[in-house]
């Protein structure tokens, strides 16, 4: 009985040739935005379920990801926060709850991220200064993290150290620091997206350990002149809300975080 009430629909001609409904309402410009926001909660609470099953921060793009694949591209598809890298939501704390660990990123990177019980984090701020600042923090535990900070640069904080990335990052054809897009694959997508890209060059790094009792360097020096192009990157903001925001870096990565309430 189903299955007929279905044939029959299907070939009633007001679908078969697309007649206009008589009967139907169309939506206000008030339900279509209602009914637009509703779709992105729900693609963003089956992205963060699925997430959650999947056990695994990493995702693995030849494995059984295909899901949370497919949800990260419908939700960038999906209308969102427009201009995310200005817009008020974006600073604040965001946890990383999940990313595609690709060959181009750095080592160290790589590691960090693999270690599933550390919690990471990303800290977008704007200091004493009026500088932004993007903090990476990886926290080993309750006394113990790791903060490398980034000085950045979006057209509400512009920097001018922050002129385009030259080099692909390798060094002695080595992938030590990561391998970055350069030239015209870097360029960013200011009429389909417009201020949605959050441009960086690293800059200091510590150890913060016993709540702050010890301090241990970064082995990195960011601000050698010959380091300098190197630590230098960028995201694309290519969805955001209230509580997650999805972005792919300049090493090819993508990432999901979701924002954490303010203390």
């Amino acid at each position: 009985m189903k299955t007929a009430l279905l044939l029959a629909f299907a070939l009633t001609p007001s679908t078969a040739f697309n007649f206009p409904n008589p009967f139907q309402t169309p939506l206000s410009g008030k339900a279509s935005i209602n009914k637009g926001k509703n779709n992105a909660i729900a693609l963003e609470d089956a992205l963060l379920q699925s997430i959650q099953n999947n056990d695994n921060r990493l995702l693995d793009k030849s494995k059984d990801d295909a899901n949370i694949n497919d949800l990260i591209q419908k939700l960038e598809a999906t209308p969102s926060i427009p201009e995310p890298s200005i817009a008020p939501e974006i600073y604040g704390r965001w946890k990383l709850i999940s990313t595609t660990n690709v060959n181009t990123s750095s080592p160290i990177q790589r590691t960090a991220v693999d270690a599933e019980k550390y919690s990471i984090y990303q800290d977008i701020k704007v200091n004493d200064n009026n500088q932004l600042i993007v903090s990476q923090v990886v926290k080993f535990g309750d006394k113990a993290q790791l903060c490398v900070d980034a000085l950045a640069s979006t057209s509400a904080y512009p920097l001018s150290e922050l002129t385009e990335r030259q080099g692909t990052g390798k060094i002695l054809g080595l992938n030590l620091l990561g391998v970055s897009l350069v030239g015209d694959e870097a360029k960013e997508d200011q009429e389909n997206n417009p201020n949605a890209r959050i441009k960086f060059v690293f800059d200091e790094g510590n150890f913060d350990l016993f709540n702050g009792g010890l301090k241990i360097p970064y082995p990195v020096p960011f601000r050698l002149p010959l380091l300098r192009d190197a630590v230098k990157g960028w995201i694309d903001i290519t969805y955001m809300s209230e509580r997650v925001r999805i972005s792919r870096g300049n090493k090819g990565t993508t990432f999901i975080l979701v924002k954490e309430d303010e203390e």
